[in-house]
Order: C-alpha cells, then sequence, then structure tokens
C-alpha cells in the first residue's frame, strides 16, 4: 500500500487514528502505530501536564511513526505548541482553526504537518499555508464536525480537484469497503475515528463503547451548530439540546444545558445519559468491541478483497 501518504508519514499502511477526545491516549496510539498505521494522541482533552505524560509512554511504547492532533481552539494553545515543540514530536494534526497559524513553526523544527477541512475552500487555505497533508471530514464524523454538512463522498473528490496535496479522507469509514471507495473518489489515505473509539485500547469507558456499539442507523445527530457544531447520541442530553434549538435558543443557554466537561461526563466517566457522547454514523455498523490488531487486519484484508472483487467483475 505504498503511496504519498505512507511515504509522508513513514508508515505502512495509510490508516490514521483519529485523535479523538477522552479517546486517544498513549494504549490505543501507540497499538495503532505498531499495528502498521499512524497513531494520534487526542491533546483536545488533555492538560499540557497529561500530554506530556502521555508522549513518555509513546516512547516506551512504540518505535514507530506517531503524532499528536491539537483542536487550534485549545485553550492553552501556545504553551501546548511549545511542548510539543521542545518535546521533539515529529508529526502534527491540526483542526478547529486556521492552519496558517502554526504551520511554518512547526516545519521551521521538522514538524510534517496535516490540517482537518470541512470544505473544498478551506483546503485551498491550507495548501496556501504550506501545510503537508489535508484531511477532508464529510459529516458523518463524530465530534466536532464542519457547518456544511458535506458528506465525505461529496466533500473528497471536491477537494481532491481543489488542491495538489496528498490527500486523507475521513468520516463514515468504517471497513476495507468504505477505505477503498475513500481512495476511489482521489483519497490517497484515510483517518479513522469510530472504530478506534470503540476498540479495547481505547480510553473511553466501558460504558461509552457499549452504548454506541451498535447504535440503529440514525441513532447520532449533528447539533450545537451555534457553538460549535458536534455529532451526538441521541441521549436524555441530546434531547434537551434538541429541545432547546427546535425553540430558538441562543449559546449561552445551549452552553447551560450541556454543563461543565460534558464529552468527559459522557465519554471518559461513562454517564450515557446526560454526557455528551461524541461518535460517528459509522457506529452503527459496529457490532462488537475489538482490539486494534484486529481491526487493523479486517480493514487491510477488506480492502484486498473488495480491490480483487472489482478487478473480476
Amino acid at each position: 500500500m505504498k503511496n504519498r501518504i505512507t511515504e509522508l508519514f513513514g508508515i505502512q499502511y495509510p490508516i490514521i487514528q483519529g485523535g479523538m477526545v477522552w479517546c486517544s491516549g498513549w494504549r490505543l496510539a501507540s497499538a495503532v502505530s505498531n499495528s502498521g498505521g499512524l497513531g494520534l494522541l487526542g491533546a483536545g482533552s488533555m492538560h499540557p501536564e497529561t500530554l506530556l505524560h502521555h508522549i513518555a509512554m509513546m516512547r516506551q511504547a512504540t518505535d514507530k511513526p506517531w503524532g499528536v492532533n491539537v483542536p487550534l481552539m485549545y485553550p492553552e494553545i501556545d504553551r501546548l505548541m511549545q511542548l510539543i515543540i521542545s518535546e521533539g514530536v515529529k508529526i502534527v494534526f491540526t483542526s478547529a482553526g486556521s492552519p496558517a497559524k502554526y504551520t511554518k513553526m512547526l516545519h521551521d523544527v521538522g514538524v510534517t504537518v496535516a490540517h482537518v477541512v470541512s470544505s473544498s475552500r478551506f483546503a485551498v487555505k491550507c495548501e496556501e499555508a504550506g501545510v503537508d497533508a489535508v484531511v477532508a471530514e464529510g459529516f458523518e464524523a463524530g465530534g466536532h464536525n464542519g457547518r456544511e454538512e458535506t458528506t465525505t463522498m461529496v466533500l473528497v473528490p471536491q477537494v481532491r480537484d481543489a488542491i495538489s496535496l496528498p490527500l486523507i479522507a475521513a468520516g463514515g469509514i468504517v471497513s476495507g469497503r468504505s477505505m477503498l471507495a475513500a481512495m476511489a473518489l482521489g483519497a490517497e489515505g484515510v483517518q479513522i475515528g469510530t472504530l478506534f473509539a470503540l476498540s479495547k485500547e481505547s480510553s473511553a469507558s466501558e460504558e461509552y463503547k457499549q452504548r454506541c456499539a451498535g447504535l440503529p442507523e440514525g441513532g447520532t445527530m449533528l447539533c450545537l451548530k451555534k457553538l460549535a457544531p458536534t455529532r451526538l447520541v441521541r441521549n436524555t442530553l441530546y434531547e434537551a439540546v434538541a429541545q432547546a434549538e427546535a425553540r430558538g435558543a441562543g449559546a449561552d443557554e445551549l452552553r447551560a444545558i450541556i454543563g461543565h466537561a460534558a464529552s468527559k461526563r459522557g465519554i471518559f466517566l461513562g454517564d450515557t445519559d446526560n454526557g455528551e457522547l461524541e461518535i460517528g454514523q459509522a457506529a452503527s455498523a459496529v457490532r462488537e468491541i475489538k482490539s486494534v490488531d484486529e481491526i487493523m487486519a479486517s480493514l487491510v484484508a477488506g480492502y484486498e478483497a473488495e480491490k480483487q472483487r472489482i478487478m473480476l467483475t
């Protein structure tokens, strides 16, 4: 599976594990890297000191390439970037902000930078900012999402036509079959969140994993556009948000309904009724909690089998 993505990151398979809040600790990220993909620590839910611990553990757990995912809305972003640089992290995925602000600074110390976008317009800005790769994330994805509500199948070919950079598809990719489809649309790699969020090595609570595995189709919805668009499981908290949005509630009221540390409550502490359960639409295809090794083997085998089936038809 050699291509521009595997060569850029020095990995065996063009499979990147999303840097998800409360899920992507060192156990998950190192397992993905050791299985031939690219593991990412999810810095969005870590204090700088916590990230420092996870970086140290990554170095003990793997000698393969790995990186850190950094949402640019992070409250201590400058401190976090300085920590990443001082620790010699080699790969950084950024999201939720302008790639122009930190890309040059990271490049100056030899860091490879990828940025997540939800539109071809923002992908062009990434190329102008000099990033090394772009992640085109469709609105099937869990957690924070684009306001455009563009699906992966629509977004990826439009981004492919707009930029010349190595392209990674994200959103709704849950099998080797969907991985092959993303490649057919012009991607050179895939970023996968939901499958890995529900893996044995994920740092999410067991309550969260069991609640999300095998959700019905339509079991998640995009909401909170007045704050930051987020895909959530339909639970008690979601219903309260949906009712408030239906009557035109403003941002302050929505913040009050969500309360403090809502994603930690739901994902990490396992309050599946009143916590924020962020997960992608593809959760409806996940029926059991598997190890990273099993997930990676299934993705690669499924990809090769589907490619062979198409060649024979």
